[in-house]
């Protein structure tokens, strides 16, 4: 089969078409003829070796978003049959084969059957973020109706599933967001108050839509250089979920403000096999909410083929995309 590999780790031009055995099916997996894939900043980060420990072994086939169709079961699969049309966040790093492929190797526990409503290309976008908001917004944050919460970069391909599950979930939502383009898109999305963080300092949306108290809720979807606006944006016992994290923090900060603060690496369930079953359970419940229309993905006006995933990688890096990186297998 035909797919896009890293020999090595480098630059977006690292990657190489190959041609590759087709995988063997095992126990508990499927074969996905795959539709389509996105990208996620992990990809970047394994493709670049900044996550080297969690690259699969070269050469490597990258990005873990899948939508396509199944064509072979392996034994113990109950749950899907050949011609099942499926979407998941099932590979791209260590043990495991991603989606630039023209076929994916995928344990039946990562996935579920793709939403009616939604394209190969749309249901592509739609796990790794979909996955993040769930587990960031229900799971850690607890969040509940008639909460408020704060949620940086609302047009982001984490931000703007945020925005629309917080908005189901029956919260007041605030988001921040760098352009008057952004700002409208946010609005579309649900979001009730947008912020433009290049023109408006931390503490003063804090005193104008708190009284100076700060946010009890704080989803940092942003880089890790952002993580000093929530703390400053928190208020006393609030609560931080941030997905860009660093080793080097100081915890002064948090302690002061007492602050309750989660991490959400949604790759550990890929990583540790007895855990695989999260990802798929969170989608299945996710699924009906896109069917429903409460959930929908914003993609790029720019849809890139498999053949130019580097190009796809650049575009990224360079800061270019408004929502989600989408790549459509044409071979």
């Amino acid at each position: 089969m035909k797919a896009q590999v890293i020999r090595s780790f480098g630059e977006a031009a690292v990657f190489e078409l190959a041609e590759l055995s087709m995988p063997e099916v095992k126990p508990m997996h499927v074969l996905i003829q795959v539709k389509a894939t996105s990208l996620n900043p992990i990809d970047t980060k394994i493709r670049s070796g900044v996550f080297a420990k969690f690259a699969p072994e070269f050469p490597a086939v990258l990005h873990g978003d899948v939508a396509g169709i199944v064509t072979e079961v392996g034994a113990g699969v109950t749950e899907f049959k050949v011609g099942d049309e499926v979407y998941g966040f099932a590979g791209g790093v260590k043990g495991t084969s991603g989606a630039l492929g023209q076929f994916m190797l995928a344990d039946a526990r990562l996935l579920a059957r793709k939403p009616k409503n939604l394209t190969f290309t749309e249901a592509a976008a739609m796990p790794v973020i979909s996955l993040t908001a769930w587990e960031a917004l229900v799971k850690r944050a607890n969040l509940q109706a008639g909460d408020e919460i704060l949620i940086h970069g609302g047009t982001g391909g984490v931000g703007h599933m945020a925005i629309q599950l917080a908005k189901w979930l029956g919260a007041k939502v605030y988001t921040t967001v760098s352009t008057t383009e952004k700002a409208q898109i946010a609005k579309e999305l649900g979001a009730d108050v947008v912020i433009n963080y290049k023109e408006t300092p931390v503490q003063d949306y804090v005193n104008r839509y708190t009284d100076g108290k700060g946010f009890k809720y704080i989803f940092d979807t942003v880089d890790r250089e952002n993580l000093e606006n929530s703390i400053e944006a928190a208020s006393l016992y609030g609560k931080i979920v941030a997905i860009a994290v660093s080793q080097n923090y100081n915890l002064t900060p948090f302690l002061l403000k007492a602050l309750d603060f989660h991490v959400v690496f949604i790759e550990l369930p890929i990583l540790h096999e007895e855990y695989r079953h999260i990802n798929g359970d969170i989608l299945k419940k996710l699924t009906p909410l896109i069917e429903e229309g409460r959930l929908k993905p914003l993609i790029d006006e720019r849809v890139f083929s498999f053949d130019e995933v580097s190009e796809a990688h650049d575009y990224y890096e360079a800061k270019k995309a408004v929502g989600k990186i989408v790549l459509v297998n044409h071979w």
